[in-house]
């Protein structure tokens, strides 16, 4: 069941510039950065409880991230909903017919499991379910 807004995604394309922004302009609290090989991403996270803000940059300057900057710019890429059983939602969503960008959940920051809902079936918002792991 989705429980919660785990967070807002922002691609970026000068990730130290975005951190010191939320840093040292809007005073969020700065929890780290994390490479993401998977995702071919560099995160940084600045929590908001119950939510937080997700800085996303191209690892390397690769994968989906850098497709997305080259295409619309920086800006919000993605909510992501928190479920306390990631398999449970995706056959359910399934069912009523929304299509995923992947046929099984994959690993993400955090030691989460995590899939993204393709934009076409959520009137154009990428929507991310994420189920966290046992260190979150």
């Amino acid at each position: 069941m989705i429980t919660a807004l785990d967070h807002i995604a922002i691609a970026v394309p000068d990730l130290e510039a975005a951190i010191k922004r939320f840093l040292e302009d809007f005073g969020l609290p700065f929890e780290g950065t994390e490479d993401v090989e998977a995702a071919k991403t560099a995160t940084a996270f600045f929590p908001l409880p119950e939510t937080s803000i997700e800085l996303v940059h191209p690892l390397r300057g690769e994968g989906p991230i850098a497709k997305y900057l080259e295409k619309r710019g920086g800006g919000i890429h993605h909510l992501c909903f928190r479920t306390d059983d990631i398999h449970a939602d995706v056959a359910r969503l399934r069912e009523k017919g929304y299509q995923f960008l992947a046929d099984e959940p994959a690993p993400g920051a955090h030691g989460c499991l995590t899939i993204f809902i393709h934009p076409k079936s959520c009137d154009g918002v990428l929507i991310e379910l994420n189920q966290p792991g046992a260190e979150h």
